[in-house]
């Protein structure tokens, strides 16, 4: 009988579920630079906030659908009857701040992407237009900020965004491939 061996991951993926592990294999930490798909980790990182990643996992295509596949031009436009909607929708996280948030973020990611030509130009300019790589060799050594998110994370907020503090705005860049923390035994990493 041939044995399987499965592959070494960062060790907070060990162990999870078939979307934990697909979402640590896929797209943890693969630079983007798509301003829609930018603005779909924002909003899952915003709604993150206080609770466990893998129920944000769980209910991303609810969000996907409830928030227009992360369109923030037709999210800027959402009405509060919309948003009331929404608070009805057991397929997302009913949060009403989260969902406020998200409309009011839409609007600022606009404002930015009009400034800078992209969010992504933005976005990337906080780590000179690279990934930080840092060495990590076990859980311990993962920072929950850096300097880099602290000036943006304040950044954000000067421009009107929410739910985007220091930790956040770092789980957002190690999301996006703005840092590699994969562990460096991890096969993702790079």
């Amino acid at each position: 009988m041939r044995k399987t061996f499965a592959p070494k991951r960062c060790q907070w993926a060990k162990g999870g579920d078939a979307l934990s592990l697909s979402y640590h294999d896929r797209e943890w930490g693969v630079p983007v630079r798509n301003d829609r798909k930018i603005f779909e980790f924002l909003v899952l990182e915003s709604f993150q906030a206080g609770l466990s990643w893998r129920i944000v996992l769980n209910k991303r295509k609810g969000l996907r659908k409830a928030f227009e596949n992360f369109d923030p031009e037709k999210v800027a436009r959402f009405t509060p009857a919309r948003m009331q909607k929404l608070m009805q929708d057991e397929d997302i996280i009913r949060n009403r701040l989260k969902i406020e948030a998200t409309v009011n973020n839409a609007k600022r990611f606009l404002e930015v992407r009009k400034e800078f030509g992209t969010f992504s130009k933005y976005m990337w300019h906080w780590v000179g237009g690279k990934p930080i790589r840092h060495h990590i060799r076990k859980m311990s050594d993962v920072p929950i900020s850096t300097d880099e998110a602290l000036r943006w994370s304040l950044d954000l907020k000067k421009r009107g965004f929410k739910f985007m503090g220091p930790t956040t705005v770092y789980a957002h860049m190690q999301a996006v491939g703005m840092v590699n923390d994969h562990e460096i035994n991890c096969f993702v990493s790079r």
